[in-house]
């Protein structure tokens, strides 16, 4: 059955806030290097950053229709997660819809399939990741859905789970999961400062990380020549 959930639960914005500051690669490590979207998931230009909570978006293949659907039921706050039926790289997304998200608060875009427009995107400093940049044009005839659990190139994702994007890809964070994942995130962040600092003081991540033990265990042995 095809459907479009108007109302679904939503993080706290401050975490969503927060996560989104520190960044794919520290929420990423710090919640069991769990979440990732796959590589190809690329921002349509380099200083892309956005976090949200997730509006989910099912789309047929090479078919925009659902994307129109889900912008009535998005929030302030909102970023919308799309994939489709089967792969998909057709350009489904470009500045008139980014115009209307823009209208309705929405902060970013995240699709497994193709988008177009790209000039007009970056002026607009919308934050777009992609799994291609291709002009081919859709069409707006086959049924989806809207706010149901779906997977977006390997990620499971819950309606008002937490999606944070950056350079460094894409990842999400279950909505229950928030408030811990904050913490662990900040924990993480701190630790890596203060050994950041270390190795601007010239420490060896050798002696840090306690590798020389590893690298003993290996069988790994220092020589002169």
């Amino acid at each position: 059955m095809h459907k479009i959930v108007r109302n679904i639960p939503r993080p706290d914005p401050e975490a969503v806030k927060i996560l989104g500051e520190l960044g794919v690669a520290t929420v990423h490590e710090a919640q069991g290097r769990t979440g990732l979207m796959k590589p190809y998931m690329r921002p349509i230009y380099p200083s892309a950053k956005a976090a949200g909570s997730a509006v989910t978006v099912l789309c047929q293949s090479g078919d925009n229709l659902m994307i129109h659907a889900a912008i009535e039921v998005c929030k302030p706050g909102d970023i919308l997660v799309v994939t489709t039926t089967s792969d998909s790289t057709d350009g489904m997304f470009g500045d008139l819809l980014a115009t209307s998200l823009v209208a309705h608060g929405v902060v970013g875009l995240v699709i497994e399939a193709g988008v177009r427009d790209v000039s007009e995107l970056t002026a607009m400093d919308f934050p777009v990741w992609s799994k291609a940049v291709h002009a081919q044009g859709t069409v707006k005839a086959t049924a989806g859905s809207v706010n149901i659990p779906i997977v977006c190139a390997g990620a499971s994702i819950q309606p008002g789970d937490v999606v944070i994007g950056d350079a460094d890809g894409v990842c999400v964070v279950p909505r229950e999961r928030a408030p811990e994942v904050v913490k662990a995130s900040q924990a993480r962040f701190a630790k890596e400062e203060k050994n950041r600092h270390s190795l601007r003081e010239g420490k060896l991540g050798l002696d840090m990380y306690g590798l020389r033990a590893k690298l003993k265990e290996l069988g790994v042995e220092w020589t002169e020549e």
